[in-house]
């Protein structure tokens, strides 16, 4: 399946509603949130060139983007989607190594930083460099967190003031790099720290 993986242009603001279409039922098909954007949100990603885009014969087929917090301090790569025509192909990975890249070059000395509640998702950023930190590492920037309202967990991080929640932080360590044999490893240690997460959160629900 040849899939073409680029800077987003001009040319794929037409994509924009269809990228929210497809945010929005990844959020639902997994049971936890990602931030609801609207396609002037996406549309302003694309025509600022802070957003990467994967076509495959002018067909979308997976998005992400970059948001920058507290005075460009820290800057998120956000909103990745994979449609589901091209899972489990090794694409999300592919476009998450693009807007690194992207980050990288536009925003130079700044702290990279995620959070999510995809397994995939976590294991594709410990392979890049991440590492998972407590909210307190992440940026203190009000308009990030608010991003989380429309999340169907955000009572869940306001009851825990913000220290808690199903999403794992997680901040780029440039000096990091995982080793193909470490990737079992990893991958069953993210598990067991989402399970535990989940666990915990549960538990105080009670």
């Amino acid at each position: 399946m040849n899939v073409d993986v680029q800077y987003a242009t001009i040319e794929h603001v037409k994509f924009a509603q269809e990228i929210c279409d497809l945010i929005e039922s990844a959020a639902k098909a997994r049971g936890t949130g990602i931030a609801k954007r609207e396609p002037e949100y996406i549309r302003h990603k694309i025509e600022t060139q802070q957003a990467v885009i994967a076509t495959s014969a002018g067909e979308l087929a997976g998005f992400c983007y970059i948001e920058t917090w507290q005075n460009k301090e820290y800057v998120a790569n956000s909103g990745l989607v994979v449609s589901p025509k091209f899972r489990n192909i090794g694409l999300a990975k592919k476009i998450k190594k693009k807007v690194l890249l992207l980050s990288q070059e536009k925003f130079p000395n700044t702290r990279l930083f995620g959070i999510t509640t995809s397994l995939a998702v976590l294991k594709i950023n410990y392979e890049l460099g991440y590492r998972p930190v407590t909210f307190s590492e992440l940026t203190t920037d009000d308009a990030f967190w608010n991003g989380c309202k429309s999340c169907p967990n955000h009572d869940i991080l306001e009851r825990n003031n913000r220290s808690n929640c199903l999403c794992t932080g997680m901040l780029m360590d440039e000096k990091s790099q995982t080793k193909p044999k470490q990737q079992g490893m990893i991958a069953k240690r993210l598990q067991r720290l989402t399970n535990f997460k989940k666990k915990g959160i549960l538990n105080k629900k009670k």
